[in-house]
């Protein structure tokens, strides 16, 4: 059965794309869960039409991105927290402690943006990716000190 992607699939192909796929699969995964249209003559033009209305919100999503990521370039952000004798931390600094300490610096940013590999367990310095949009990610430099007590 051919069909047009409505988005990307893993292992299938990508947004707007005439694929043949198997008729149980298209009825069964794509076409219930909306990834998929039948390829006829009409739905190729709709498809067509979401692609370019698609394209040109990434754009703007892009350049929007680029100009958060030069307000926040070389942006540091400083961290509070508990830590015992060898500088090992109470606990740890995760990206929602970090996205919070964004926030009070008027940087409003999803948690789920900030990469971090584990979570921080030391004090000192670190410098962490932030992904603004598929295409753009920036680091921001996050330092860990001691809170006082």
């Amino acid at each position: 059965m051919e069909v047009i992607l409505r988005a990307d699939v893993e292992k299938v192909g990508s947004r707007g794309q005439v694929v043949k796929v198997a008729n149980g699969y298209a009825r069964n995964y794509l076409l219930p869960k909306h990834l998929a249209v039948a390829a006829s003559e009409s739905n190729k033009k709709i498809v067509e039409q979401e692609r370019q209305a698609h394209v040109r919100r990434e754009a703007k999503d892009k350049s929007g991105a680029e100009d958060l990521a030069k307000l926040m370039a070389g942006i540091s952000v400083t961290i509070a927290h508990k830590a015992g004798e060898q500088d090992q931390l109470f606990g740890s600094v995760t990206s929602k402690d970090i996205a919070e300490a964004l926030e009070k610096r008027n940087f409003t940013i999803d948690r789920k943006k900030i990469h971090l590999d584990e979570p921080i367990r030391q004090l000192g310095e670190f410098k962490v990716p932030v992904k603004l949009h598929r295409d753009v990610t920036i680091e921001i430099g996050v330092q860990v000190v001691r809170e006082e007590e």
